[in-house]
């Protein structure tokens, strides 16, 4: 089984891992370093001989990940702005061509790597005959810092070079998978988190188009991006604690990546949002918000699979020290913040929950959780219905065992289900062993293969899918014993909906 291959820019070398052939750390882009710093990725340049692709490259400079000690990553995650790389598991480099995943991480536009073991593809290699491929992207300032109204056209894509750089990986894939064994006619695209924010927007992007022809989006977060007055405000507030004069931006391309992340920790400290650095609506590169580009119809081409974990926010919470130590009025502080002016709009209908037995801090919880991630979720589904996309819905409800049940069904639950690594040392810390989690991971796996082959994410382990559709809500329910619900939370639904129209009157 030979893992050498072709590709567009010259050789490359892989290897044989638990029957399958992976190759690690292949350059997609140039190192956007020095000069092309805050600037678009360029193709890579071609090499003599062959590549030694056997050991992943280092992820995008980043601080440390809050979320680590629950995650289990013990391991200091290797660094370096020479980062823009990807990773491939196939069955075999051979002409068959088969249906390509393509992973976009999540962690906030700040954290994590395509090498994270948690994404690895064997299994989806393995017991799904796809190919899949994990990537990186700058992250931060590096890859979110909005200089075009600063610095003029030299910087006009400097707030998106992380999405830009997710284009170009497409593009890599689109020109090379065939040679691993993929179809590069047959690409879904899928994320969690900030990776699903990512996937949204790449729906809407133009330049995206025709690069993949699915989607599927695990938690999607409805907040994850601002506009680009926001962003010049950041940047500003940026450059002024570097001591870069806003004339004097070639300065940037020789300041130490270390001195970034420094001012960056200053920053978000002092800033409203926690992720200070987000993809920028710039009316160019992204024309309008994904749902608005849904509603007029920039998706309606696709296959499109999307759904929420049941207690979102218990991740968070559990990663806040000062949240179980909170004032009533403390808790009231916090959602506003969070959620804003519509939080009155809806508060009473959480806060009523105590008098069956929530605490403040579940209510609350579940509010953010449902803000955040769950109704945005809904709303997308609407939009890719009513412009004529196919679309299945699907909620995670299975609550982990650990920490004695405080974690419950929290984001980022479902990816050692989705990836089938329930063994993994890592997804044990967060998941604890108990019974049905093998037969709900087949499910949900599955689910994502059959979806990868045929559009469609029906198959004989699981209940009949319906299609989404306004009428029934049709949602998969994945649990000990998964089954399809209309409409389910429809009460929350109805809240939040009334408390958008009102909002955007």
């Amino acid at each position: 089984m030979s893992t050498l291959v072709e590709t567009s820019n010259g050789k490359i070398q892989g290897k044989l891992e638990n029957g399958i052939t992976v190759w690690k750390g292949v350059p997609y882009a140039k190192p956007p370093i020095q000069q092309l710093r805050f600037k678009p990725p360029e193709p890579p340049a071609p090499w003599n001989g062959v590549y030694d692709a056997t050991q992943f490259a280092p992820g995008c400079p980043q601080p440390k990940n809050p979320f680590a000690n629950i995650l289990g990553e013990r391991k200091e995650l290797e660094t370096d702005e020479d980062c823009l790389y990807l990773n491939i598991w196939s069955p075999v480099a051979d002409t068959k061509g088969r249906p390509v995943m393509v992973f976009i991480h999540g962690g906030g536009f700040w954290f994590d790597a395509g090498s994270n073991p948690w994404y690895d593809g064997t299994s989806f290699a393995q017991q799904g005959d796809v190919v899949l491929v994990t990537i990186n992207y700058r992250l931060g300032p590096l890859g979110f810092l909005h200089l075009a109204d600063i610095g003029g056209e030299e910087y006009a894509y400097s707030g998106n070079c992380g999405l830009l750089d997710q284009v170009q990986a497409l593009k890599w894939i689109q020109e090379n998978i065939r040679h691993f064994g993929g179809d590069p006619e047959r690409v879904t695209i899928f994320g969690e988190s900030a990776g699903a924010t990512s996937v949204s927007l790449l729906m809407a992007m133009p330049s995206a188009k025709g690069l993949f022809s699915q989607a599927i989006l695990q938690s999607h977060a409805g907040d994850f991006f601002t506009n680009s007055k926001e962003a010049t405000e950041v940047a500003r507030k940026w450059l002024e604690i570097l001591g870069i004069q806003e004339n004097e931006l070639w300065k940037l391309e020789n300041v130490p990546v270390e001195k970034f992340l420094k001012v960056t920790d200053t920053l978000r400290v002092n800033a409203a949002k926690s992720a200070v650095f987000q993809p920028v609506i710039d009316g160019t590169l992204i024309p309008m918000e994904p749902l608005q580009a849904l509603q007029s119809g920039a998706s309606n081409h696709l296959s499109v699979l999307l759904g929420t974990n049941k207690d979102e926010d218990r991740l968070r919470a559990a990663v806040t020290p000062r949240w179980n130590s909170m004032s009533d009025q403390q808790i009231y502080e916090s959602i506003e913040k969070t959620v804003g002016e519509i939080w009155l709009r809806v508060s009473g209908y959480y806060l009523n929950r105590e008098k069956d037995g929530q605490s403040l801090r579940d209510s609350v919880e579940s509010a953010i959780g449902d803000f955040r991630f769950w109704f945005p979720t809904i709303k997308m589904g609407e939009y890719l219905v009513e412009a004529g996309a196919s679309v299945w819905m699907y909620r995670f409800d299975w609550p982990s065992p650990i920490f004695d049940g405080q974690l419950g069904c929290c984001h980022y639950m479902e990816i050692p289900f989705v990836f089938h690594h329930l063994n993994h040392q890592d997804a044990l810390i967060l998941t604890g062993v108990s019974p049905k989690r093998e037969e709900i991971s087949l499910q949900m796996h599955r689910a994502w293969i059959a979806f990868a082959h045929n559009g469609n994410p029906n198959h004989v382990l699981i209940p009949e899918w319906p299609n989404y559709e306004v009428k029934n809500r049709a949602t998969m329910v994945f649990h000990e014993k998964s089954k399809i619900e209309n409409d389910p939370c429809m009460g929350e639904r109805l809240v939040w909906e009334d408390a958008w129209k009102v909002l955007e009157s």
